[in-house]
């Protein structure tokens, strides 16, 4: 099960070295034979799992596949080397999550349409405030009701709009215009715009590592907009974990992973939360410095099961949050 458990061993370890930086990417090419194409089961539980750049999942369950694009291996240390198709999920973006999405990712390109960007959510509604730029940078309020389309998008229909403080529907009609007329949104990463309506591919948007499924439902719950894959039967389902005394984890199972100076193949690991107590806060891109600070034992079936702080227990890393325009949890 463990191709190269020599190579490398897990101790405790101490959160202000983890805190000091990301260790760099181990260079070791893969061993004959390792590569797998049978593909990782994927099952996460009370997770927020940052993607990078201040967006986060708040994951409440998801299971899927997690499949090597490059090798046929799963690299935890590259995060464009998977792709995470998921089969049933429960999952909510915060405003401040999707502030950052929209400003660190989707409209982070030269030209874009818009700026300044930020997203929050009360009173069953997404409003959304920011610039817009059409030769001059005209600020912008807008409110909307959020539904699901036939074909899995997130639909965002304006129900109130203020351009320079004024009726901005009222004006649009009075002057033959619209959104759509308004924001050329041709290079935009996963959103379009018709009539007055914005249009979201929630996956589409996110950054890498590339996660495929399509939304069955979608509402604004508890400051959130919950997002479900599958039936909501089956992502709210209780999942089995090979430890049952936590409530917090990912379970991999299956295929080949890297991480660090080890190769599993016909991989177990369970990554559980030191910290029951509230949602596992993992950081992705720099999960090296919660596995420094953390421990791990080996199973009787030779799987791992690895213990890690909250990220947010560790200081912030610099790269991690450039350009965010909120504060990390």
């Amino acid at each position: 099960m463990l191709a190269a458990i020599l190579t490398m061993t897990w101790q405790r370890g101490s959160p202000a070295v983890a805190a000091a930086g990301t260790p760099a990417p181990d260079t070791l090419k893969p061993p004959p034979g390792v590569a797998s194409t049978v593909p990782t089961r994927l099952s996460i539980a009370n997770v927020d799992f940052h993607t990078g750049e201040g967006v986060v999942l708040r994951i409440r369950r998801l299971t899927g596949d997690m499949l090597g694009a490059k090798n046929g291996i799963v690299d935890f240390d590259d995060i464009t080397s998977y792709v995470i198709d998921v089969s049933s999920a429960e999952v909510g973006m915060t405003g401040e999550d999707l502030t950052n999405l929209m400003n660190n990712h989707v409209f982070a390109y030269p030209g874009s349409p818009l700026s300044h960007l930020h997203v929050e959510i009360s009173d069953n509604a997404l409003r959304q405030t920011g610039r817009l730029h059409k030769g001059v940078d005209i600020p912008f309020d807008m409110t909307a009701s959020v539904s699901l389309t036939p074909d899995g998008r997130i639909r965002l229909h304006a129900t109130r709009v203020k351009i320079l403080g004024v009726n901005g529907l009222a004006l649009m009609k009075a002057l033959g215009l619209s959104l759509e007329k308004m924001m050329d949104l041709s290079k935009a990463h996963g959103v379009t715009v018709k009539g007055n309506d914005l249009y979201l591919d929630a996956l589409e948007l996110l950054p890498p590592p590339r996660v495929r499924g399509r939304l069955s439902a979608v509402r604004l719950e508890g400051g959130q907009l919950m997002q479900t894959i599958g039936s909501l039967a089956d992502s709210l389902a209780p999942h089995q974990s090979i430890d049952p005394t936590v409530s917090n984890y990912m379970l991999y199972r299956g295929g080949t992973l890297h991480f660090g100076k080890l190769f599993m193949t016909d991989a177990e690991m369970l990554v559980v939360d030191t910290n029951q107590r509230d949602p596992f806060d993992f950081d992705n891109s720099h999960y090296q410095r919660q596995l420094i600070a953390g421990h791990s034992k080996t199973l009787p079936n030779l799987g791992l099961e690895v213990w890690m702080p909250d990220a947010s227990t560790l200081g912030t890393v610099a790269s991690a949050g450039a350009g965010s325009t909120a504060p990390r949890r």
